[in-house]
Parts: C-alpha cells; structure tokens; sequence
C-alpha cells in the first residue's frame, strides 16, 4: 500500500514525514504508533534509546494521519484522519466514510500492518457543525476493545472493535450544534476514560463528566469490572496495559460475554450464575473453587480462553 502511494521500496528509504503529528507510545508491548501526517508508521521502542521503524501504511482516503491507539493486547492498531483540520464540516451525509473516519489494521506475527475496516461516527452531522475523528482512549472493558472517541460537534462516541473487521457503535453523547444558524468552533476535543469516568474537553462548554450505563450492548457487570481498573495518572502519548484484579464483578463480565454465544448452553451459564451469586452472598469460597473446576473442564474450542480466564479469575477470587 504504501509503496502504491509514494512510489517503490528503494525510493521508500529515501523518504517520508519529517515530522508526526502524534506518536502513541505502549511501552508494555515495546510498540509505538505514530501518525505522520502522510502514513501510519509501526515503531519497534523495546530499547528506547534505539526505536526502530518496522512497518508503514498510507491509505488515499486519507487526509492527514492524525492519532494511534492499539488495542489491549497490542494486536490491533487504529489510525485517526483529520480531514479538514477539525475547523469544518466532515460528518455530513454526502462526506464519504472513509473520509474523516479511523482505519483499523491487525499486527500480524511478522509485526506488519494489515487493514481490517474503516469506521466513522454513523449519525449524520448537520453543515453548522465541525466534525472529523479526534482524541480517544481505550476503556478497559476485559477482553473487549472499546474505545471512547471525540468528534468535535459529533459528540463522543464509545465503539467497540473487538472484531477489528466490524466495528460498531456501542453508545453516543451528542448535544447539536453550538450555532444551529451558522458554523463555529466547539465541540468535544477529546475525551478520554479515566478510573470509571469519561472525560470530555468541549471546545465551546466547558467540561463534561459521563459515566457509562448498561445496555444490551454492554452490561452493568462490564462496567463494574472496568471500574477495578485505577490509573495513577493518565498521559494521552502513552498508552497502559490494562489488567484487571480478581473481582466477582470480572467474573461475571465473562459469563456475560460467555451468554452472547446463542451456542454457548444456558445450563452452564446459569450454573454459574447461580453459584458466583452464592459465593458472593455466603462468602462460601469452596462453591468458587468448584465451578472453577468445571469451567477448565469445558473450556476447549471457541470458548477456551475466555474460559480459562474465568477459571483463573474464580480460583484467584477463592484464594483470596
């Protein structure tokens, strides 16, 4: 792709962005992504003081490459176009979605980009009201990727892209336009989930607090086990590793994504719903360690991971 766009290989090592308007750094995964104006580049920082360049992507839908933000588990990375520079109207129902939008790419073993899908914000946006992709984090939803994303007077906007291949929009706060008469600057800049909060810088408003609510897209045992999650600090260039505590809320947030799979059998789920509640209620641990013995039991095929983190997570919670 990239070499389609800026000529061959050789000419490729004698060019390219003398600057990036941002670099994502996930030190945990020796990884950085950096959005450099013309093209997406993958950096190898497992010795920082030596960075070394390992892949680049350009895409002709794209105007000006603007943000990074890999996935948890490194193996994903979403690249952020700010077509028109955020000052104008990018989100109207005749703009193309590949323009303005997020390109999502899979790292593959070999550490090399592989395009999956764009997304942009779904809703139509009026002529008065400037909005392209902006600022996000992830929110640490276990064993999901979501993130939380600005889109100037767009709102912000929570999209899930677990399957890097089909995005899809999970939960929306648009308030209209600042000026229904005419275009001005606002909206939100960025926003960024910090310690069960998401935070949104309004150009126009002021800041804004949201929590997130349940909904058939996301339940109230996700939430809570996001919320374990507490941040020292939060610095937007780089990005943390999540990593959840043994909590009954974790546990419950696996058997929840355990009960979207219609194949996944009710039996099961309701057993462990039924003994997770005892636990919690009676404090009998040994209900714990059981069920933790019939999920390793059955955890093969498609279910295998999850299920062995719900085991390691019942048998933690059992042990204290």
């Amino acid at each position: 792709m990239v070499g389609s766009m800026f000529g061959g290989a050789d000419e490729l090592s004698d060019r390219g962005p003398n600057q990036c308007h941002d670099i994502t750094l996930y030190p945990e995964i020796g990884l950085a992504g950096g959005a450099c104006e013309g093209y997406g580049l993958l950096l190898d920082i497992s010795d920082p003081a030596n960075p070394v360049r390992i892949d680049a992507v350009a895409d002709e839908n794209f105007a000006y490459w603007h943000s990074a933000t890999f996935s948890n588990d490194g193996k994903t990375v979403m690249f952020t176009d700010e077509w028109g520079g955020g000052r104008a109207a990018k989100c109207r129902d005749t703009d193309p979605m590949e323009w303005g939008a997020n390109a999502i790419f899979t790292i593959g073993e070999d550490n090399k980009m592989d395009f999956q899908s764009y997304f942009k914000i779904p809703a139509p946006q009026t002529t008065e009201e400037n909005c392209v992709a902006h600022n996000g984090s992830m929110i640490p939803v276990p064993d999901r990727d979501i993130m939380v994303q600005s889109w100037y007077q767009g709102g912000i906007l929570v999209f899930d892209f677990t399957d890097p291949a089909n995005p899809v929009e999970i939960a929306y706060h648009d308030r209209g336009p600042v000026n229904p008469g005419e275009l001005v600057m606002g909206g939100s800049w960025s926003v960024y989930w910090y310690n069960g909060y998401l935070i949104s810088s309004e150009i126009a408003r002021g800041l804004d607090f949201f929590a997130l609510e349940a909904s058939p897209f996301l339940t109230q045992n996700e939430i809570d086990a996001a919320n374990t999650v507490k941040l020292e600090y939060k610095n937007a260039q780089g990005q943390p590793m999540y990593k959840w505590p043994a909590s009954f809320a974790l546990a419950k947030a696996y058997v929840d994504q355990l009960d979207r799979d219609p194949e996944m059998s009710q039996e099961m789920i309701q057993q462990l719903r039924d003994g997770i509640y005892t636990a919690e209620m009676t404090g009998n641990m040994d209900v714990l360690m059981e069920l933790a013995g019939t999920v390793s039991a059955n955890a093969s095929g498609a279910h295998a991971d999850k299920m062995t983190k719900l085991a390691t997570t019942l048998q933690d919670l059992a042990q204290g």
